[in-house]
């Protein structure tokens, strides 16, 4: 009985300049260990050998395949004795003689399809032991000489094999594969890397494809990169109507030629204007709404959230006086400090970019204690109120989307 542990080394998935190949060569090596019992014939029955194989002794025998056809024929292939064994100075399993070997050989498959191929393997197995036949062959060094040595048994075994990947998922060894196979197929007839002829209108001629276009604009307003007019002051009129197109945010609202009105001068005015901007706009604004993240590592705007930030937006828009502070919450750990700054700036980037609302109108609270960790909340400022935009206090942080 043998078992082995063996490993095969093959060529034929390096020969790039063949996307298949039907013939295989290949080289394996493996260590192994074999158990084993030999046994000889040595009894006729429970008689004795001697009278058959003195008659072949002593009888006119021409030639060496006559003595030994001689033997055959006076031996009855009992094999009923034990066989001459190290005893207990090898080591056993099941009962029987223990023995470590080594495999090596080589071999040639020929793929008959990709379920079937037909291998030819020749594997030499060494097992440094003389006693695998039962017998010990001791011969002399030299002629009269007392030194005995022996004559290691080793074996070789040939085959013709037929192997078949069953299943319906089976798929054919990895030596048959060549790893730039898809790629040659790729290059000499595509089927996956073909591309659909771009199509790019533009219906509205401002250089955004309609697809990334959010608005139909105007001829001739020049827009951002989502086909949205600009406007550089953020009254709500587009450059390209906007007389005053650098209108300071103390000047809005506008009217409909993008110009504001100036405030007092003077210091008649300067405590009330001072009042209306500072302690007035929680009561000129009113209680804003809060906007909620669905959890705690989202930093995207849902659709509520984006109707609840333009209804602040108006309210701004119709106060240009006021400020708001923008407030997020929870900072035990740098997780959550990452989070309330990504959560402020990203309302404060959407309330710029897509509401049109200055970035100097909002003060930054960022991890603030005693509120929601999945809440913004916003308030009017007052005067006493700062703010200004931090840094990323965690930028190797991964954020959440």
């Amino acid at each position: 009985m043998i078992f082995r542990l063996k490993d095969f080394f093959s060529l034929n998935n390096i020969r790039f300049h063949k996307s298949k190949t039907g013939v295989n060569f290949y080289a394996l090596a493996g260590v192994g260990g074999m158990i084993y019992d030999a046994k000889v014939n040595a009894l006729k029955g429970t008689g004795s050998y001697q009278a058959d194989f003195n008659g072949i002794q002593n009888g006119s025998w021409k030639t060496r395949k006559d003595t030994k056809d001689a033997i055959k024929n006076a031996l009855d292939d009992s094999y009923e004795s034990d066989a001459e064994s190290y005893g207990d100075r090898r080591p056993k399993l099941f009962g029987q003689t223990f023995k470590p070997v080594i495999h090596f050989g080589a071999g040639v498959a020929f793929k008959l399809s990709n379920r079937v191929n037909l291998a030819i393997e020749d594997r030499f197995t060494v097992a440094n032991d003389d006693l695998l036949d039962g017998q010990r062959w001791a011969e002399q060094v030299a002629p009269g000489s007392n030194v005995l040595t022996q004559n290691y048994d080793n074996y070789n075994f040939a085959s013709i094999g037929l192997n078949i990947n069953l299943g319906s998922k089976a798929v054919q060894p990895l030596w048959w594969q060549n790893p730039l196979d898809y790629a040659y197929q790729e290059i000499r007839k595509p089927k996956y890397m073909i591309l659909p002829k771009p199509v790019l209108p533009d219906a509205d001629g401002d250089g955004v494809t309609d697809q990334f276009d959010q608005e139909q604009t105007p001829q001739g307003c020049p827009v951002d990169s989502h086909g949205v007019s600009l406007d550089t002051d953020g009254d709500g009129v587009p450059d390209c109507r906007d007389k005053e197109k650098i209108t300071p945010t103390t000047w809005q609202p506008v009217d409909a030629d993008g110009v504001g009105k100036a405030p007092c001068p003077d210091s008649t005015c300067f405590e009330a204007y001072m009042m209306k901007r500072g302690g007035d706009c929680a009561a000129t604004l009113g209680a804003l709404p809060s906007v909620s993240f669905s959890s705690n590592t989202s930093t995207a705007l849902s659709a509520d959230a984006k109707a609840l930030l333009a209804s602040i937006a108006a309210r701004l828009r119709q106060s240009p006086e006021c400020k708001v502070v923008v407030t997020s919450y929870c900072s035990s750990t740098k997780a959550q400090q990452q989070r309330a700054w990504d959560r402020v700036n990203v309302i404060i980037r959407y309330m710029v970019e897509s509401e049109g609302i200055s970035g100097d109108r909002f003060y930054w609270q960022i991890g603030q204690e005693g509120g929601d960790c999945n809440t913004v909340d916003f308030r009017g400022a007052t005067d006493q109120d700062t703010g200004l935009p931090t840094t990323v206090p965690n930028p190797n942080l991964g954020r959440g989307k």
